[in-house]
């Protein structure tokens, strides 16, 4: 049975992501730095009846903690097929409902180190203390769950008209993401690894206070697709089927 790690996975897309694993075959470690909820959430699952399922406790943001949940998952195993990078922030505060976007020429530098934090490092730090045991693995798969509002290239395109607002901080902390996501597989390209960095769209999810549009399904599938690929699937590319209907495959 081939295991899979899911980061802020205890709610909205990342325990979608969690139950389509499930439901495929996969045995699933829902990762979560708060207790209360990732236990509620794999109950949630089992009571579904999809029982391969257990809690592992980890906060992105805290190195003792990244260790400490290495430590204990490879306890339990030795073999790791799946590590789906999903935690992550957007910083946004809210006012009688309205975002306060965040501007490039006002924002605080406080406010990007707190998103780059979970979007940025944590990838980074989950990333190397788990790499051991995909290395183990006959067919490892990473992938970071980005967004298409870190496309440099659509950003930079004058026509572009997806987004009416250019917010600095959540976008810029994907696009460092991305170049994370292209360093990682090329440095990878010679192993059985497929990595790849992937849009689940625009979700209705607590993640924007509800204001996104498409499922928490269809988002899950997206991701889920690049978690499971073959052999021949694709690697070091960035996918947004939001932007691409056709191949999903959008620039960085």
């Amino acid at each position: 049975m081939k295991k899979a790690l899911i980061t802020g996975a205890n709610k909205g897309i990342g325990l979608e992501v969690a139950k389509q694993l499930l439901q495929k075959g996969y045995y699933v470690y829902l990762g979560s730095r708060d207790l209360k909820n990732g236990k509620e959430a794999v109950e949630k699952l089992k009571k579904e009846g999809l029982e391969n399922v257990e809690l592992l406790e980890i906060d992105v943001t805290n190195q003792h903690s990244v260790n400490t949940a290495r430590i204990e998952l490879g306890r339990k195993i030795q073999v790791l097929d799946v590590l789906i990078n999903n935690a992550g922030i957007n910083g946004i505060e809210f006012n009688d409902g309205k975002p306060l976007m965040h501007t490039a020429t006002e924002t605080d530098v406080d406010v990007y180190k707190k998103v780059y934090e979970v979007n940025v490092y944590g990838v980074i730090r989950v990333t190397q203390a788990f790499l051991d045991l995909l290395r183990n693995s006959s067919a490892p798969r990473i992938v970071n769950v980005s967004s298409s509002q870190g496309s440099l290239t659509l950003h930079s395109d004058p026509n572009f008209i997806h987004y009416n607002f250019k917010g600095s901080v959540y976008q810029s902390s994907k696009s460092a993401l991305n170049m994370y996501t292209v360093v990682l597989a090329y440095e990878l390209k010679d192993l059985p690894f497929k990595v790849n960095a992937v849009s689940p769209g625009s979700t209705k999810t607590d993640f924007n206070h509800n204001l996104g549009q498409g499922s928490v399904v269809d988002a899950g599938n997206r991701i889920v697709k690049y978690a499971i690929i073959g052999e021949d699937g694709p690697t070091g590319k960035f996918f947004s089927e939001d932007m691409n209907t056709v191949t999903g495959e959008i620039p960085w």
